[in-house]
């Protein structure tokens, strides 16, 4: 089963753009919410992350993460990639 990936970001973001990059090359589908334009993404990633817009924040169907700043690695592990 796929997990349902939700990538919180934002346009500008060059973390965002190097997370973006990663799983489209590895053709993982996601949905990406830009925080600049829905108030309550910018709530929830400010609540999971102690107040701070840590983008890009991931929710992996249900595990919350963020991967800022960009670790390749990091990302590749919570997706379960090798």
């Amino acid at each position: 089963m796929t997990p349902r990936i939700r990538m919180y970001a934002t346009a500008w973001c060059p973390d965002c753009h190097q997370a973006r990059r990663l799983l489209n090359e590895n053709h993982i589908a996601f949905e990406e919410i830009d925080i600049e334009r829905n108030a309550d993404a910018e709530a929830f990633v400010r609540r999971v992350n102690d107040g701070k817009r840590r983008v890009p924040t991931f929710d992996v169907d249900g595990r919350i993460f963020h991967c800022s700043p960009f670790d390749p690695k990091k990302l590749k592990r919570e997706l379960g990639l090798k």
